[in-house]
């Protein structure tokens, strides 16, 4: 991609991006104060609820659903892209570890990557029952 069209795309991510780690902070503070600050809950939330969403997306708008280049770019690479935190979550395990020993890093690395593949799939599966009529 040359000119116009590589500024244009850098925009369009650059927007997403911006949507996608404020939403991902008003997350982690609405976690946090529901649920407590000692375990990254808003991380973990991020990370099932993107996966789901990116699954979703990507399953529906490969399949069926037209979307145009560029509200892909949006939508996948630049909102979700900063919206699931898995560099977050990588000092969040290690901090856990110092703070609170490996039992709760264990949790939260299991938590994070078990929960985001079984959000991905079932963002999959939502979008072929969709596509086969509901």
């Amino acid at each position: 991609m040359k000119g116009p069209i590589i500024w244009t795309n850098l925009l369009i991510i650059a927007v997403g991006g911006a949507l996608g780690a404020n939403a991902r902070y008003l997350l982690a503070l609405w976690a946090g104060g529901r649920f407590g600050f000692e375990f990254p809950y808003g991380t973990l939330l991020a990370n099932a609820s993107g996966s789901l969403a990116l699954g979703f997306i990507l399953s529906l708008t490969t399949d069926r659903l037209p979307l145009s280049p560029e509200m892909r770019l949006l939508l996948t690479v630049g909102f979700l892209s900063s919206f699931t935190t898995f560099s977050s979550y990588t000092v969040e395990s290690l901090n856990l570890w110092r703070a609170y020993g490996a039992w709760y890093s264990l949790l939260n690395v299991l938590g994070n990557n078990l929960a985001a593949f079984a959000a991905a799939v079932l963002g999959m599966a939502l979008a072929r029952w969709l596509q086969s009529g509901g």
